[in-house]
């Protein structure tokens, strides 16, 4: 598991201080989307975070897709996102590396192997899982069901994650 350092309370909320670093494969659909639910649900936890986001295939500059901008604004969530490649600058800001899928986990470890202790797939580090149900579904192409559901098992593994930040910070 993944320790939170820099902890730091102020008045009575327990802060933490991290950079964290979503990937997918373009950058226009998950990651984008766990960005920004991430962002906006860390202030729910009174969890102060970095995050940003990034592509293994991805071109510089593009919208998020369509589906993920509503899926996200059905939220209530704004994210006015540019896709972004992955690079070596951006995993030496990051303390942790969130991957959609084992795939891309295997690909930045195979990249960036001084990283590899800071890359896992968001759902084993939410709920230690394993294999094949690492993995989340690339939404890419498919109708608005699809992008939402992505976005609800997004969200999921996110408050998973957040809650055991905040407990463990509460035990510190």
């Amino acid at each position: 598991m993944v320790c939170i350092n820099n902890l730091e309370k102020k008045r009575g909320i327990m802060l933490i201080q991290k950079r964290i670093l979503f990937v997918c494969t373009g950058n226009t659909c998950r990651s984008p989307m766990a960005e920004a639910l991430l962002r906006n649900l860390s202030k729910e936890f009174h969890i102060n975070l970095e995050v940003r986001s990034a592509g293994t295939h991805a071109y510089d500059g593009m919208q998020a897709s369509e589906h993920s901008i509503m899926a996200l604004q059905e939220k209530g969530i704004d994210h006015d996102h540019r896709s972004q490649a992955i690079t070596s600058e951006l995993i030496h800001w990051s303390d942790l590396i969130l991957t959609m899928t084992v795939g891309h986990q295997s690909i930045l470890g195979q990249m960036f192997p001084e990283a590899n202790e800071k890359i896992y797939t968001l759902k084993n580090l939410a709920y230690g899982a394993q294999d094949g149900d690492q993995d989340i579904a690339d939404p890419y192409g498919g109708s608005a069901k699809m992008y939402q559901e992505t976005r609800d098992e997004i969200e999921q593994a996110i408050r998973q994650l957040l809650g055991k930040w905040s407990s463990n910070s509460e035990n510190e």
